[in-house]
């Protein structure tokens, strides 16, 4: 049996979705299969890769990716994570959920207020992990 399939979406692929493939990854290990894509995939934003590096999370590897390159029928759940901005649509026949979250990479501020609304989001996305598979026991360090 496969494990199941778990895409984060969003628009860029640079903050929001990354931070939660990363943190999902850490939590589910190999439990879940975890992807992350954009509509208008760009770069992964050095903030989130540093929001996560705080909690031992590490996304350095990451790499931004159009919807185009997920494959449908190995996604069993897709949550979108869209706040200001139109989600992008996945077709296929898996669940939906619907995070919307504040796009920390359009922060102003200071490096260190920017930073911040980065932590932010990857709270709130560690706060929302642990209802996606209950059945499933966390493993990762940020768990």
């Amino acid at each position: 049996m496969r494990a199941p399939g778990l895409l984060f979406l969003c628009v860029a692929n640079s903050a929001r979705s990354q931070m939660a493939e990363g943190l999902a990854r850490d939590r589910f290990g190999e439990a879940v299969h975890v992807m992350s894509a954009g509509s208008e995939p760009s770069r992964v934003n050095p903030l989130a890769i540093r929001a996560l590096a705080e909690i031992g999370v590490d996304i350095t590897h990451h790499r931004s990716k159009s919807v185009e390159e997920i494959d449908p029928a190995a996604v069993d759940l897709v949550v979108t994570l869209c706040a200001e901005e139109v989600c992008p649509v996945f077709l296929g026949k898996a669940r939906r959920l619907h995070w919307p979250l504040p796009d920390p990479g359009v922060a102003e501020g200071t490096g260190e207020e920017r930073l911040q609304r980065f932590r932010e989001v990857r709270d709130e996305i560690l706060r929302r992990l642990g209802g996606l598979f209950p059945e499933i026991k966390p493993q990762g360090r940020a768990s």
